[in-house]
């Protein structure tokens, strides 16, 4: 089954560009013409790009790698969160908080202060406190909350991330390219692939077109999670096979003592 259709691509509307004055000179490869000066994107690479993505994010995640999704214009906002929680992985959909990959020991603290506010608020403590004291933890739990939900299960840097607009988010490139982590970012005509690892062009602000390629990431995940589950539940059943055969090996141990044992008693009785 193909991961992606060049008609899903044109129904969504993926081949539409920016105006050619915006454009950046980078992406002339995957420039197919332009049309009332709006640079119209080469859905052939699209398609092969797309599908190449998907299988780079599968065979990271069967491994046991993790991936960030990022998307924090608000066209991208809602399928960045639906689509990473979908397939179980990380996110950051509103503001991109310098240092979130190069600085994570302070990200690291802020999700620790998020969830100690959290158990605070279940736990009843704050209605011991004075109103303006809650008033002031509640606007900050809701603002650790709004910047840092996506990512408070993230203890360690993801094994890739994926990006809408990478014009957009510029630092979250600058960053995992300072980390080497691998970067599948959508890239429009007005940005630079070349600061890329795996650029998908594409259009970056139809919310259609957003929707479908964050879709085809998130199946990716899934299905490599798919292949790492199984491999954990392989080595988890060959692993309970050599317990048991340590089992086995020791009662037969055990049980030819006993015998050795008995006909040593036997002899000892008969001299």
């Amino acid at each position: 089954m193909a991961v992606i259709t060049m008609r899903e691509l044109l129904e969504a509307g993926v081949h539409f560009g920016h105006q050619t004055k915006r454009w950046d000179p980078h992406m002339k490869k995957y420039i197919y013409t332009s049309r009332n000066d709006i640079h119209v994107i080469d859905l052939q690479q699209t398609l092969k790009l797309t599908t190449d993505a998907y299988q780079i994010i599968k065979n990271i995640v069967a491994k046991g790698g993790k991936v960030l999704f990022v998307g924090t214009k608000k066209q991208a906002q809602e399928a960045i969160a639906e689509e990473s929680k979908r397939c179980g992985m990380y996110y950051v959909n509103q503001r991109w908080l310098g240092g979130m990959l190069t600085n994570l020991d302070t990200i690291r603290r802020s999700v620790r202060r998020m969830k100690k506010l959290q158990k605070q608020k279940e736990d009843g403590v704050w209605e011991k406190l004075p109103t303006k004291e809650v008033t002031s933890l509640a606007k900050q739990l809701r603002k650790l909350e709004h910047y840092l939900s996506g990512v408070e299960n993230m203890k360690k840097h993801p094994e890739a991330v994926f990006i809408v607009d990478t014009l957009r988010e510029h630092i979250a490139v600058h960053e995992a390219n300072i980390l080497n982590i691998p970067i599948i970012g959508i890239v429009d005509t007005n940005c630079d692939p070349t600061k890329i690892n795996h650029p998908i062009p594409a259009n970056d602000d139809a919310i259609r077109a957003i929707k479908l390629l964050c879709q085809v990431i998130a199946n990716a995940c899934e299905d490599g999670n798919k292949i790492f589950i199984g491999k954990e539940d392989k080595d988890t059943h060959e692993e309970n096979l050599e317990e048991l055969e340590t089992v086995e090996t020791i009662a037969a141990i055990e049980k030819e003592e006993e015998i050795l044992e008995k006909e040593k008693v036997k002899l000892e009785k008969e001299i």
